[in-house]
């Protein structure tokens, strides 16, 4: 069968999707004869794809004209598609370090949520990470954050060492009064169940902050 190819798909096919430019990517990923006109549209708009990806799927369909909601759905699920990858893609072979090591697996989950979750970085005795959850959709100050559910995953996966982080979706790490209340807590857990809680990330977009390295609830 012979098939008419735009140009970006002949580069998928000789090169692979890394030879496209952010456009193409995200045209060949919407579709349709005007795929490429709403693409621009889109990366006008939003700047990138990763302030893109942050936005709910009906406001990118309100947003450029020609759209739609139906489109904008499709887009959503494939960038979900591409995080859920990436998640996987040699995870259990990482080792932590340093909180540097851990922050680009939890921004990767997390950087762009518009919901605050709590997620858990499950490690081995060497520090090499066993597995990533997430343990907690809602605001962390939360009177209903019950500890039990913070480690059950680290209990199952015989863990000894977690790492955990949320999310502000407001673009700023700065950790407030109930990131260090929800810290402290988590530590006390931890020394009870015999799993040392190395850190608790604040993620917001591309940045993050260690509360141990700031020294807020590790004394």
């Amino acid at each position: 069968m012979d098939y008419t190819l735009t140009t970006s798909q002949r580069r998928v096919l000789e090169e692979g999707p890394s030879g496209c430019s952010e456009l193409e990517v995200l045209a060949l990923q919407i579709g349709g004869r005007d795929a490429e006109a709403v693409a621009h549209a889109l990366l006008q708009r939003y700047g990138d794809l990763a302030t893109l990806a942050a936005r709910p799927a009906i406001e990118l369909a309100r947003g450029v004209r020609g759209f739609g909601l139906v489109r904008a759905i499709q887009l959503k699920a494939g960038i979900e598609a591409g995080k859920r990858c990436a998640h996987g893609a040699g995870l259990e072979r990482t080792q932590i370090r340093t909180p540097a090591d851990a922050a680009p697996i939890f921004m990767l989950a997390m950087g762009h949520l518009e919901q605050e979750e709590i997620h858990v970085l499950m490690l081995n005795t060497r520090n090499r990470v066993l597995a990533r959850e997430m343990v907690y959709r809602g605001q962390t100050a939360s009177c209903h954050l019950r500890m039990a559910e913070m480690f059950k995953s680290a209990i199952r996966h015989n863990a000894v060492a977690v790492i955990f982080a949320h999310n502000h979706p407001g673009m700023d790490p700065t950790p407030g009064a109930d990131d260090l209340h929800v810290t402290r807590e988590m530590i006390k857990a931890g020394k009870l169940l015999e799993i040392d809680v190395l850190d608790h990330l604040v993620i917001s977009g591309r940045r993050f902050c260690s509360m141990r390295e700031r020294g807020l609830g590790f004394d």
